[in-house]
């Protein structure tokens, strides 16, 4: 045996696993300064102390290489330090906020590298936080945004930052907020400031209508958008617009055209209790099918959720099925059930043609008892 040989092969495998291990080893975390060079920034504002998700906290001020990309203090670091806040933190016992800088939409760590990566360790879901947020210069649209939604957040210290994908948008919030400080002015007979305002518009008008937009899931039509965003663009057309719309009138029916009104509303209701964002809309489909496929297409229809009845008939149409479809208030019915239709009723093998009524005004009998 050529043990040189041997030891050779066994030179090059450790290598491939060492440079395997190298490779998929986690990268580190991101350096704040390095990333700031990159932009033009010159100003600052103390945000103060509110939670922050962790998956948010990307970064370090200094520490960066401590740490890996998971936020997992390296082996070769001494792990005295976060063992304890560990320890702390399963006892329940209360730590003091940690200190970050923000830039754009990320979080560096300047003060409690060893509670972010606990945290994050246990899968904590936010962290309270003392917040310097860093204000780039350079005039694109990502930025003046970042702007706006800072100056709007520094003036209403709210206890949410409130994120929103548009220009200028940030302004009707304030509009809002201005008008519900006169009503609660009004009202109480006494001034109220603006963060006061900001505070009781957030609890009793903002969170209610981002709740029921969250119990409709209106979210999913709207991929690149937030809850934020669908706030407002729903109380900008009920609230300040007043324009009609090609969605009908079940949305009027669950948000009232008056914010006060709404907020009157919402008053008292728990969260199972807010408007359904969603109506159902009721269609029949008729339909002509090839020779000997009714009974088929019948019994596969029949097992479609959304088909209440369906019937053979005689005449101008071989059948006739009765559709409920639940939809959001910012989709047309037109525009569900031509999907509907479309992707389920005209993939049945055998259906030659469809025709659909949506009834305008219907009567109902109950079910006799």
């Amino acid at each position: 045996m050529d043990t040189s040989s041997s030891t050779s092969k066994l030179t090059r495998w450790l290598r491939k696993v060492l440079d395997r291990k190298i490779r998929s080893k986690p990268e580190e975390i991101k350096s704040f300064r390095e990333n700031l060079e990159e932009h033009e920034a010159f100003d600052t504002r103390d945000l103060g102390t509110r939670p922050v998700r962790l998956d948010k906290i990307v970064g370090s001020v200094g520490r960066y290489h401590d740490f890996d990309s998971t936020f997992r203090l390296k082996d070769h670091l001494p792990h005295k330090r976060l063992d304890i806040v560990k320890k702390m933190m399963r006892e329940g016992k209360p730590l003091s906020p940690v200190e970050l800088y923000q830039f754009k939409d990320e979080y560096y760590v300047l003060d409690g590298h060893h509670r972010v990566s606990a945290a994050k360790e246990f899968g904590y879901g936010d962290i309270e936080a003392r917040i310097v947020q860093v204000i780039p210069g350079d005039d694109t649209l990502e930025n003046m945004l970042y702007r706006e939604r800072g100056d709007f957040n520094e003036k209403a210290k709210l206890p949410e930052l409130i994120e929103l994908t548009e220009l200028g948008r940030y302004a009707q919030l304030e509009r809002q907020i201005v008008k519900h400080r006169s009503f609660l002015e009004e009202e109480t007979g006494s001034p109220v400031s603006f963060q006061d305002a900001a505070m009781d518009w957030y609890k009793t008008i903002y969170l209610p209508l981002v709740a029921a937009i969250r119990k409709g899931n209106l979210i999913q039509a709207f991929p690149d958008r937030t809850l934020a965003d669908l706030y407002v663009y729903i109380s900008w057309h009920q609230w300040e617009k007043g324009l009609t719309r090609k969605y009908g009138i079940g949305i009027d029916r669950s948000i009232p055209k008056d914010m006060e009104a709404f907020r009157k509303k919402m008053s008292g209701k728990k969260d199972k209790e807010y408007p359904e964002m969603k109506r159902e809309v009721t269609a029949f489909v008729l339909m002509n099918v090839a020779a000997k496929r009714d009974y088929k297409i019948i019994d596969e229809l029949y097992e479609l959720e959304e088909v209440r009845e369906i019937h053979s008939v005689h005449g101008e149409f071989d059948i006739i099925a009765k559709i409920v479809l639940t939809r959001d208030l910012l989709t047309s019915d037109a525009e569900m059930i031509g999907q509907f239709v479309h992707n389920q009723v005209r993939q049945v093998p055998g259906v030659v043609s469809t025709q659909t009524l949506i009834p305008g005004f219907s009567k109902i009998k109950k079910e006799p008892t």
